[in-house]
């Protein structure tokens, strides 16, 4: 019998069981003198368990109820209502029967309650746990798996989150045309910035699409320089597989590709390959095997001719182009102003049936005044805005980039989103460290969030809050990260690079191979102003530097792919560096070397530090006066803090933050980092492994906010915790290992937000010193969490229970 339908039978015949048993007990204990006593404590029993077994009749099949415990209790419930009826006959002067009987009756009422108090709710642990494994077994595919996605509901590719027009006929040609049976390479083709990757999103999404191809639809961000290696490490990693051989080159990649995709077989195999670039049109060939029912799907800007089938997809016609605009700009009844129509035809002729453009001008002129209307339309020639070329697009999208004068910081926020690699999330926190810096906002990440939303509002870039709910504690963006268009990226870069190399304030350098710029190879002691510089260099990248003078650079963004990487010596005379943010994109985690340069930058306030092996840090360890704040996203710790050079204490005296993310193979917080006394924030968040954390935790006096979330291995907090005195956030949800509260948790007399969603485990009465919390404002829970407040908050007057909405999406997952 299959697993649900076996469910579903035990679940019906346990409620059948139960229901029987129920009600003969309720007719009998008025009725049966001699059992009175023991048939009411049973029928109290049986009454205060109707809920739950109408929700075990409902869930059975979820629950899993294993046959051999349930089966034994319904034959103890057939047999015990049997018993009741007996005693029913039983004349009440007959104590034979009733030192017979009574036994039988007290073992009934025991062996249900045992059941539903051990076994159930052991059940329901073990049923918490195997999601919780589910859980993170898609998280250490995504881990890896930074640019594939597959089109699996919420948890790969998505369908479009805005308003889509004029794709159902070009969805249709395309579904049509790749499932010809001679097609087996199809070429999507049509400028930057009409909707290809949008259409293939939709195509993803499209039934019949989802029906032929199931799980086998596998979809890759290629971009300007494709690494094939990644790609295919990434194929590998997503099917939980392992290549035969370690990946050494391009050509191992390919010849290893297809033991994977006659792996996944027999089901048909969909390959998208997107943004694929001119040079690059060798690339779909390469992935191209005699496979049956294997097909690939290109997107590309260029309509390579050597591709036999080409789908070409064609800007909007002015009927479809109108409804995004006036979408875009909101439009509609109610707003402030509303342009006559040929003003509005005017202008969405100009954006040449490209959705890309018609959102950017539209979002541009959302809720502007009658003035900023007429003055776009004062700088476009009447009808002359049509253009071809990407150069063109750029041109037209540099309209979008007007800002007031008291706004611009927004455009210059914009510009710095060129710093990082296409198709990468940008990490909110990162942007936050940045522009707290350099244009002096808020360090809780306020004004830079609220700026980011100003972006997305105009569709020049794409903010994603990941797993957020109302009731979220505030100022926690760790999960956050922003997306960005290549062609909105392009306009950063090129609003950028208006300016000569020496005077730019923003000096953005991308390096294919050893090929660097010529500008930086014709002067031994290159002289540049900028404020920020960004430097990305591929796999093939020898570290081969040459100088560049800085003395004006604050923040420095490193982005790499290779395995070792060297600091370029010029960073160590950069005196008024303030943020560092090394980002390696490769398979591997990355050892750096040359650490021991940044001992001589007396500015140097943040660090943050991904996919990097620590111990490379760690061993270099240099006196850091003024380093605040330190940031490790999906590092190798190892026992890194245990090899220092020096104590870490000593290292870095004036440390205030501590951010550590999606570090799996974390296990215990190493006791050095408790010695660092003016340590305000400690944030260890997705470390799965993470199972105990020291008790000199309670040295860090100064601590302010502790936020442990989804550490799922974390079994306790330690008790030394009670000495936190200026703790004001403290952040546990997640944590499904957790059973108890410290038992002296009411010293902590300054605690005012507690966050405890999801810590499925914690059910029992909280110790009798939490009622001592005296300033704790906040609590967020579930829903059996909160009934556990619910005589606490009579002794808190002051103290407000959220119940936190369930939010069910994946964006959380690192890509």
């Amino acid at each position: 019998m299959p697993l649900d339908v076996a469910g579903a039978a035990l679940g019906a015949a346990f409620g059948e069981g139960f229901a029987v048993l129920h009600d003969t007990v309720k007719d009998v204990v008025s009725k049966a003198r001699m059992f009175k006593p023991i048939l009411k404590r049973l029928a109290s029993t049986l009454d205060r368990l109707v809920p739950t077994v109408n929700e075990i009749k409902r869930l059975s099949e979820q629950l899993e109820l294993p046959e051999r415990e349930t089966k034994r209790l319904m034959e103890q419930m057939e047999e015990g209502a049997k018993l009741v009826s007996k005693c029913l006959k039983i004349r009440w002067w007959n104590y034979v029967f009733k030192v017979k009987y009574s036994p039988k009756l007290e073992e009934l009422d025991k062996e249900i309650f045992r059941f539903c108090q051990l076994d159930l709710q052991a059940l329901c642990t073990r049923n918490g746990l195997r999601t919780l494994e589910t859980v993170n077994s898609i998280n250490k595919k995504m881990d890896s798996f930074r640019g594939v996605e597959t089109p699996r509901g919420l948890g790969g590719v998505s369908g479009p989150q805005d308003l889509t027009v004029g794709l159902d006929m070009p969805i249709k040609e395309l579904k049509t045309l790749l499932l010809k049976e001679e097609v087996k390479l199809l070429l999507l083709t049509a400028p930057g910035g009409c909707g290809k990757t949008t259409l293939v999103k939709m195509l993803c999404q499209d039934k019949e699409i989802k029906g032929i191809f199931e799980d086998n639809i596998l979809f890759v961000n290629v971009s300007k320089t494709p690494n094939v290696k990644v790609i295919v490490q990434n194929l590998f990693n997503y099917k939980d597989m392992q290549p035969i051989f370690q990946i050494q080159s391009d050509e191992d990649a390919i010849d290893q590709l297809p033991q994977l995709l006659n792996h996944i077989r027999p089901n048909p195999i969909l390959l998208i390959l997107d943004d694929v670039w001119h040079g690059s049109e060798s690339l779909p060939e390469k992935f191209k095997f005699d496979i049956p029912n294997y097909k690939i799907l290109v997107t590309s800007r260029t309509a390579f001719p050597r591709f036999e089938f080409t789908y070409h997809l064609e800007p909007l016609n002015d009927e479809n182009a109108m409804t995004l605009f006036r979408h875009s700009a909101s439009l509609k009844e109610g707003s402030s102003y509303i342009p006559p129509e040929e003003d509005i035809k005017k202008i969405v002729r100009g954006c040449a049936g490209f959705p890309l453009v018609l959102k950017v001008i539209g979002g541009s002129l959302c809720r502007q005044k009658a003035e900023v209307w007429h003055s776009r339309l004062m700088n476009w020639s009447d009808g002359q805005f049509f253009f071809n070329s990407d150069t063109e697009l750029l041109d037209n999208l540099q309209k979008s980039l007007e800002f007031p004068d008291h706004k611009v910081n927004i455009k210059n926020c914009f510009m710095d989103l060129g710093s990082f690699p296409e198709d990468q999330r940008i990490p909110a926190t990162t942007l936050i460290d940045m522009w707290a810096e350099l244009y002096e906002l808020d360090e809780d990440g306020i004004h830079a969030i609220a700026i980011l939303e100003e972006l997305t509002n105009r569709n020049l870039a794409s903010l994603v809050m990941a797993r957020k709910d109302a009731s979220e504690v505030k100022s926690y963006y760790n999960e956050d990260f922003v997306t960005q268009h290549d062609i909105l990226r392009e306009l950063a870069m090129h609003q950028s690079s208006q300016e000569s190399i020496g005077q730019r304030s923003r000096l953005i350098i991308n390096i294919s191979g050893n090929n660097l710029p010529k500008w930086w190879t014709e002067q031994e002691q290159q002289l540049i102003n900028a404020r920020l510089l960004s430097i990305s260099t591929d796999e093939l990248f020898s570290s081969s530097w040459c100088n560049i003078q800085g003395p004006k650079v604050e923040v420095l963004v490193l982005n790499f792919h290779t395995k070792n990487y060297t600091l370029p010596e010029f960073v160590g005379k950069m005196y008024n560096l303030k943020v560092l943010i090394v980002s390696n994109f490769g398979v591997f985690h990355s050892k750096i070397s040359n650490f021991q340069l940044l001992e001589s930058l007396p500015n140097l306030k943040r660090i943050r530090l991904e996919k990097v092996l620590i111990s490379s840090f760690c061993k270099t360890l240099v006196l850091l006066k003024s380093l605040k704040k330190i940031s490790l996203f999906m590092c190798h710790t190892g026992k890194a803090f245990e090899n220092c050079t020096i104590q870490v204490s000593d290292a870095l005296p004036n440390l205030m933050e501590i951010n550590i993310d999606y570090c799996n193979d974390l296990e215990e917080l190493h006791v050095g980092l408790c010695d660092i006394v003016h340590l305000k924030k400690l944030s260890i968040t997705n470390c799965h492994k993470l199972f105990a954390l020291p008790k000199e935790i309670g040295k860090l006096v100064n601590l302010e906010v502790l936020r442990l979330r989804s550490c799922t291995d974390l079994s306790e907090l330690p008790d030394s915790i009670r000495t936190l005195h200026k703790l004001s956030i403290l952040d546990i949800s997640d944590c499904l290992s957790i059973m108890k509260l410290p038992k002296h948790i009411g010293e902590m007399c300054n605690l005012k937000e507690l966050n405890m969603k999801g810590c499925l485990r914690l059910r029992t009465q909280f110790p009798e010193s939490i009622m001592d919390l005296k300033q704790l404002k906040l609590v967020i829970c579930d829903e059996e969490r909160a009934k556990l407040w619910d005589p606490i908050k009579e002794f808190l007057s002051n103290l407000e229970v959220l119940v936190s909405e369930k939010d069910i999406n994946l964006n959380w997952l690192p890509k």
